[in-house]
């Protein structure tokens, strides 16, 4: 499994905290820590954000 097919996330577990590499293709799945046995929703691809909107030179023109 090469780096840039692993996504390394941390068990939520308090108690255990373990550093989870898991293949991209579980995004969206649920995988269980080998050291705690606690259930992880592995969060699926987020899409970029869209720029924010360019500001309306006409409404300058009204808040002047």
């Amino acid at each position: 499994m090469s780096a840039d097919r692993t996504i390394r996330i941390m068990c939520p577990n308090l108690k255990c905290r373990s550093i989870l590499g898991v293949p991209h293709e579980a995004r969206g799945k649920l995988v269980r820590c080998r050291k705690c046995g606690t259930n992880i929703q592995i969060p699926a691809k987020q899409e970029p954000a869209p720029p924010p909107p360019a500001p309306d030179a006409d409404a300058e023109e009204k808040a002047a």
